[in-house]
């Protein structure tokens, strides 16, 4: 059975959004930067009797996070759900970070995301079905966290361009933007963030949604933005 994969499988979201999955009975493989890490994560997810499959790679190693897609779908098949989660959170005010710096967060908070994308979507739309899920924040720019703002922006940026690339052939490219620190007991907590991936997974293509927000407030996430294709738009 083809499953669900986590990029940025850390103890927060990602734990959460690999052990709502493999609720459903999804094979599940987990990919970060650290065995240690993956240990912890994989762990939790075996005790729920479905596949685990972990792989250390970093998301800025396009090689390694290509291969590591490559072996999940040698294994379980083409995903059904690719989630990205990985990001640098970081202080950083205007000017504060050298360009080097500025450009390694880029790398982590939309690059990754990117190349991921484009190793799955295809085979994705080939297919006619997949989702493509990404972690968003940062509703508004905050310039305290200006590496971070740019690279939220830049990841609701791709997931319209997603979208309109593949959106008619049956991906759904959406975000989970997170208003608030995530951390268990509050309300951002990980498990209750970790529904909107189910969701937005399972909704019927008529009623897609490209982002919602969880902003600690509602019971239910805000809808941000609906997809080319519920707008009825050509891609």
């Amino acid at each position: 059975m083809p499953g669900a994969v986590v990029i940025g499988a850390g103890p927060g979201i990602g734990r959460s959004v690999a052990l709502r999955f493999a609720r459903e009975g999804l094979p599940i493989t987990l990919i970060a930067r650290t065995t240690e890490t993956l240990a912890e994560v994989a762990g939790a997810v075996s005790s729920l009797d479905v596949p685990v499959r972990s792989l250390a790679a970093d998301s800025t190693d396009e090689t390694a996070l290509r291969a590591a897609l490559d072996t999940a779908t040698t294994e379980f098949g083409l995903p059904d759900v690719v989630v990205h989660n990985a990001a640098i959170i970081q202080l950083d005010a205007p000017g504060e970070l050298p360009a080097s710096a500025q450009l390694d967060a880029w790398a982590v908070n939309v690059v990754g995301a990117l190349t991921a994308a484009a190793h799955v979507a295809p085979a994705m739309a080939r297919r006619g079905s997949g989702s493509f899920i990404i972690t968003g924040g940062m509703p508004e720019p905050k310039p305290q966290y200006v590496s971070l703002s740019l690279g939220k922006a830049g990841v609701r940026t791709l997931v319209t361009l997603l979208d309109h690339q593949y959106g008619a052939s049956g991906v759904h490219a959406a975000s989970v933007t997170v208003a608030g620190p995530v951390a268990p007991g509050t309300a951002f907590d990980p498990d209750d963030i970790a529904e909107h991936y189910w969701r937005l997974h399972t909704q019927p293509r008529d009623r897609w949604q490209r982002e919602v927000l969880h902003d600690g407030l509602a019971g239910e996430a805000v809808t941000v933005g609906a997809t080319s294709d519920a707008h009825g738009d050509q891609p």
